[in-house]
């Protein structure tokens, strides 16, 4: 039987089709295929501005400097996520300050971000996890502070119609190798802000003004995205929705085969929310019979691999650990980095192969 992965990246022959045509053009950078990229996710989001990046965590590095983060600003974020939505903070030269999730959503609880405010505080980063869009308006506590949505994880979602990546101030999506669309590594900054995408547009070419070359208006970074990885990332755009209803069907069909298992919690959409289900990631309840470990170790024997985001929350890394945060500062998040787990949820996975994995879970439960 062949693995059944968490993830499982393709590309089709349009895509290298795309790919050998800017070979050819000579044209590698700063092309035409990146400008024609913009616009179309631009025109998909219903967004004034889109600035492609070389990554996720560049497009949020260029979202804390289009908002004119400083050294010693704060900037609140969850404890609950990869790394780069917090290191790009430490980039800044600002302080991390962590807020506790809600259990159901695993989301930022905006009454733990409402404690954490202070007068420092300038910006707060959102993270749309597994592909589930935060409810921003909960989030804006003050219209001084400036938010920033890491949808990385969330390209196709939207929450009362509005898509991702356009429900803050500014946006954030990665096209890595493994996300819903993909082109190895790649990301983009959206915004409806002129100045911020002006300012994006200057940090991520060495801080060069958009219209003099070899003026330098401020510090920049090379975070251009090449045509080349432009090209294999354009023509998915216009399969957003394919994708994200595609990963929705065989979402329906876990709920559907595990919806009566009590010892496991089954993902929560929440109302007016479309969720791309980047991840598809259970619960282990306490009465589940054996651990997250054991479970796994059960599943690989079976050629199913799952993966477990995020087994050690962000403020237990060392290098957030030394500016003070210690075990038992979030609960919520502790307690749930102990008990998650993602399915495999990509459109190359079959339904039968979902029914599949759903037996060997139901098999485990059963387990005394």
């Amino acid at each position: 039987m062949k693995k059944i992965c968490v993830s499982q990246p393709a590309t089709t022959r349009k895509q290298i089709e795309a790919v050998v045509a800017v070979l050819e053009s000579g044209q590698l950078v700063e092309g035409p295929v990146v400008s024609r990229l913009e616009q179309s996710l631009a025109d998909y989001c219903e967004a004034k501005g889109v600035v492609a990046m070389n990554s996720g965590t560049a497009a949020l590095h260029g979202a804390l400097y289009a908002a004119g983060i400083k050294p010693g600003d704060e900037v609140i974020t969850t404890p609950f996520s990869f790394v780069a939505t917090a290191n790009p903070i430490l980039f800044m030269g600002a302080k991390v300050v962590f807020a506790d999730i809600n259990p159901l959503d695993y989301n930022l609880d905006p009454k733990a971000v409402e404690k954490k405010i202070t007068k420092k505080t300038k910006a707060i980063i959102g993270v749309d996890l597994y592909g589930q869009p935060i409810n921003y308006k909960n989030l804006r506590f003050d219209r001084s502070i400036t938010l920033i949505e890491d949808a990385c994880q969330a390209i196709g979602s939207s929450l009362k119609g509005k898509k991702a990546g356009t429900l803050a101030d500014i946006g954030a999506f990665s096209f890595y190798a493994t996300k819903n669309i993909m082109c190895g590594e790649g990301g983009a900054m959206v915004t409806n802000n002129p100045e911020f995408d002006l300012r994006a547009r200057r940090f991520r070419n060495h801080g060069q003004d958009v219209s003099k070359r070899y003026q330098y208006v401020d510090v920049g970074y090379n975070y251009r995205l090449t045509d080349i990885l432009a090209a294999i990332l354009l023509p998915q755009i216009k399969e957003i929705d394919k994708i994200t209803q595609a990963r929705q069907v065989r979402a329906q069909r876990y709920q559907k085969n595990l919806g009566q298992l009590t010892s496991i919690g089954l993902p929560m959409l929440n109302r007016d929310t479309i969720h791309s289900f980047h991840q598809f990631t259970i619960t282990l309840q306490d009465s589940f019979p054996v651990s997250r470990e054991k479970l796994i170790s059960i599943l690989n024997e079976r050629n199913i691999f799952p993966g477990t985001y995020y087994p050690t929350p962000l403020h237990l890394q060392p290098q957030f650990k030394k500016f003070g945060y210690r075990l038992g500062d979030f609960p919520v998040t502790e307690r749930l980095s102990q008990k998650v787990l993602s399915l495999p949820v990509h459109p190359k996975i079959t339904l039968a192969e979902i029914d599949y994995v759903s037996e060997v879970l139901l098999e485990v439960s059963k387990i005394k």
